[in-house]
């Protein structure tokens, strides 16, 4: 293959391969995760980053943002949409330093990591799943 005519993936490519990679989970994973709207930016908003404590913006990868189902009650008003943020640019990054994966298993990762987050799961949680898989 050559590169001489590759271009970096764009947000909407980004988008394409998210989509895809939530179309490949089992289907009682994506009923379950319900409405989530994704959201592919290049890096996450500077308040985001202020608020997390996070300097360098190359750091974040992902984020998830609203109330997560445990936390959820048909007593609460309406919630705020779920929604899934990617990173473009932190995940191209981390792509090329890894160099062990696809672009496509890393957007996967994230997206999973992220709705993982959405089920009400800690970063903990997740990494422990990940290792027993």
């Amino acid at each position: 293959m050559t590169w001489t005519d590759r271009f970096a993936p764009s947000l909407d490519d980004f988008a394409a391969l998210a989509r895809k990679a939530f179309d490949d989970l089992p289907a009682d994973f994506r009923r379950q995760t319900g409405d989530v709207v994704f959201r592919i930016d290049d890096f996450a908003a500077d308040e985001v980053l202020d608020d997390l404590g996070i300097e360098d913006p190359f750091e974040l990868t992902g984020l998830y943002q609203g109330v997560d189902l445990g936390r959820r009650s048909v007593l609460d008003p309406s919630p705020q949409t779920s929604m899934v943020f990617l990173y473009r640019r932190p995940i191209l990054d981390e792509w090329c330093e890894r160099g062990d994966v696809t672009l496509g298993e890393l957007i996967t990762h994230v997206l999973v990591h992220e709705i993982g987050h959405h089920f009400g799961l800690s970063d903990d949680d997740i990494h422990r799943i990940e290792d027993d898989a």
